[in-house]
């Protein structure tokens, strides 16, 4: 793909090519992310100040801002140091004041003249009863008068940029914006009513009422459209790139699947057979599935990946499943172990733990294809281990791997087949912008069988309260989980409170009852850990959050989270999630330390209320912000200026179905749209897209 398109040159000049802007001012510009004029396209106002002219300030409700114009009067320069200087104006009905702070006396005998005639404009404020009007924004002679627009953008600014300096930067950008070939669907603009591009950048930057500030406005709607479009034309891109790669056709017979089936004590959900169907379906493709497994806590996400694997290996190939630890690795060995046995295929476990010649034999009996399905930690990746036939590589817990990792997997194989799974339960539009490259299979209903979890929220006063039903529980071969708080200082001072807590239970609950897992332990102990509360050697776990992920202990059915109110939504209910997956009944206690803030107390009682991931989700979303919810630093989320990605969900979806249409009908952006959307992308410095056209 060419440069940069011409027309688009005098947008990304430097920033001291437009009117009034100098070196230092342009430096003083990028504490604002502005380093360009096409920067400056996409600081758009967040208020508007009403500079109407009224006859007189007689009748206005103070404080206000006010235009009118005035006769000027006598001047009161201070008689101290430190005093405000003063001048009497009348407007045709009152008098008031201008008044100045350290300003210079000739400076304002010039600007305001006795008996003459000035349109001032500024927020005028009642003192002692007295109307003042305390450094006026704008000060002009009457013929000026029609420079001052009637609404007057408000935009952020920084240290070194004064309002008047922004209002000229944008004038001069306003000058530059150039007319751009229509990139958006045509039936689609129609539909919504959006301007074309050049039109809707003047009216963001030059709204008249509040209204037109509104994120639902017409040109803030299509701007924020452009922007999640450049965002899914390039993960579209990157989608058809990966689809170009060559992939294998494993078309699947049935046969395994079918005896796993018959060994199940419970029939699949409605939501498990549909993502069954839609992988069998991707892996009998001839191109490369990359498919996004998303299932809420205990949604049954392990049924569907044994699946998917059995495929491969009805195919002829083999599989892998990784996990992030490996504590989650042993966990899905044991869950698959008897339905494997019941298939009668041959499952091994490959950690970093395994050595000499028990390690010897698995390698050799995966290269030579004995091995048919492999589950393991990121060990999986290293040198030495080599696939007879890798069909497909199942990831789990996807926000812990990056994507070099999840290429560095499929390259085991020729053309390997990939399944992501999360059990984070993330919103529609997040999942859009994040894994937008990726299809996506949701499983949103609960195996039958699952029990609720009863949620309480209890005050940390009732501590010893909560420790003494835990002892009653314990004495009758219950188990619990006991989380600590995340104490905010670091990572030590956590790791303290949690010893505290440790040393506390144990002295109440009896010495052998008691387990503890924290991040800093080696990973032998924090095993050896878990394994005796497994066994039920051990009652009660106390833990820092290392068990928010995935650990499956049927018998345990108390969660105690302590402080409860410093974790995140989604955080606790993946925490909450590691009770209710046996057969007694089962509760979680938020404990919390009153007083609790709102936002607090709404997220406890939204937990408390329901067990819906994906409502937790939104909600958390809505709380909280995208880019936190996700940490957008290592989320790959991008940085939309315009839009939001909160209230404009459904302009995401719109959006990728855009992307992907337009990709299907012009692979190569060639037709006039696709050129116009070429513009959109160098528009959006969407470099990632430009690469992928270039090297198609």
């Amino acid at each position: 793909m060419a440069g940069r398109p011409e027309i688009l040159f005098p947008l990304f000049a430097g920033l001291e090519t437009l009117d009034g802007v100098g070196p230092k001012s342009a430096k003083n510009f990028s504490a604002l992310h502005i380093e360009t004029p096409r920067d400056l396209v996409f600081h758009l106002p967040h208020n508007l100040i009403d500079r109407t002219r009224r006859d007189s300030l007689r009748g206005l409700e103070f404080p206000t801002t006010a235009t009118v114009e005035v006769s000027i009067g006598a001047h009161h320069p201070p008689r101290s140091r430190g005093r405000p200087y003063r001048i009497h104006v009348r407007d045709s009905l009152t008098e008031f004041q201008l008044v100045f702070f350290h300003a210079r006396g000739d400076y304002l005998q010039k600007l305001l003249p006795t008996g003459q005639k000035r349109l001032v404009s500024g927020k005028v404020e009642l003192f002692d009863g007295i109307a003042q009007m305390v450094h006026p924004d704008h000060i002009l002679r009457p013929e000026e008068a029609k420079d001052l627009p009637q609404a007057e953008p408000v935009y952020a600014l920084c240290a070194g940029i004064s309002a008047k300096l922004m209002a000229k930067a944008v004038t001069g950008m306003l000058a530059r914006v150039p007319d751009l070939s229509e990139w958006i669907d045509p039936t689609l603009k129609a539909r919504e009513g959006w301007p074309d591009w050049r039109d809707a950048v003047v009216t963001a930057h030059q709204p008249h009422q509040l209204s037109d500030l509104a994120a639902s406005s017409p040109a803030r709607m299509r701007l924020a459209y452009d922007e999640f479009l450049a965002h899914q034309v390039t993960l579209a891109l990157a989608r058809a790139r990966q689809r170009r790669k060559p992939g294998r056709a494993s078309p699947g017979t049935g046969a395994l699947q079918g005896k796993v089936l018959a060994a199940l004590d419970y029939a699949p959900t409605g939501a498990q057979r549909r993502a069954i169907a839609e992988i069998a379906a991707d892996m009998a493709a001839p191109t490369r599935m990359n498919r996004l497994l998303q299932g809420d806590v205990g949604a049954g996400k392990t049924l569907v990946a044994l699946m998917a694997l059995l495929v491969a290996v009805e195919a002829g190939g083999q599989g892998v499943l990784m996990a992030p630890t490996e504590i989650l690795a042993r966990q899905h060995m044991e869950s698959l172990t008897p339905l494997a046995e019941a298939a009668g295929i041959s499952l091994a476990l490959l950690t970093g733990r395994d050595k000499g010649a028990e390690r010897t034999a698995k390698l050799t009996a995966l290269a030579e294809g004995r091995l048919q399905i492999v589950v393991g930690t990121h060990a999986v990746f290293q040198k030495g281990v080599e696939f007879s036939d890798l069909r497909l590589a199942v990831v789990d817990e996807q926000h812990r791997f990056g994507v070099a990792q999840r290429a560095a997997l499929a390259a085991k194989g020729e053309g390997a087949d990939v399944l992501v799974m999360t059990a984070t339960p993330i919103p529609r539009s997040l999942a859009l912008a994040q894994y937008g490259d990726m299809d996506v299979s949701v499983l949103d209903e609960k195996p039958p069988g699952r029990k609720p979890v009863q949620t309480a929220l209890v005050s940390t006063a009732r501590m010893e309260e909560v420790v003494a039903h835990l002892k009653v529980a314990m004495a009758e071969g219950r188990q619990a989980y006991w989380v600590c708080p995340l104490v905010e200082e670091s990572e030590v001072s956590t790791l303290t409170a949690a010893h505290a807590r440790f040393e506390h239970l144990r002295a109440t609950l009896g010495e052998g009852e008691v387990g503890l897992v924290h991040g800093q332990l080696p990973p032998a102990e924090k095993d050896a850990a878990m394994a005796r509360f497994v066994a039920g050697e051990t009652k009660l776990l106390v833990a820092t959050t290392v068990i928010e992920v995935g650990v499956n202990v049927p018998n345990a059915s108390i969660m105690v989270i302590e402080r409860a109110e410093s974790f995140g939504l989604a955080q606790l209910h993946q925490l909450r999630g590691r009770v209710g997956r046996g057969a007694a009944a089962s509760t979680c206690l938020l404990m919390y330390e009153p007083p609790l803030g709102d936002t607090a107390s709404r997220r406890l009682k939204l937990l408390r209320d329901t067990e819906d991931g994906f409502r937790i989700a939104e909600e958390d979303m809505a709380i909280r912000g995208a880019g936190d919810l996700i940490g957008t630093a290592q989320s790959g989320l991008p940085r939309f200026r315009v839009a939001d990605l909160e209230q404009q969900a459904g302009l995401m979806a719109t959006a990728q179905t855009d992307a992907r249409n337009l990709l299907q009908a012009d692979p190569e952006l060639t037709s006039p749209r696709g050129q116009a959307v070429r513009r959109l992308l160098w528009l959006m410095e969407q470099d990632k897209a430009i690469q992928y056209l270039s090297v198609g």
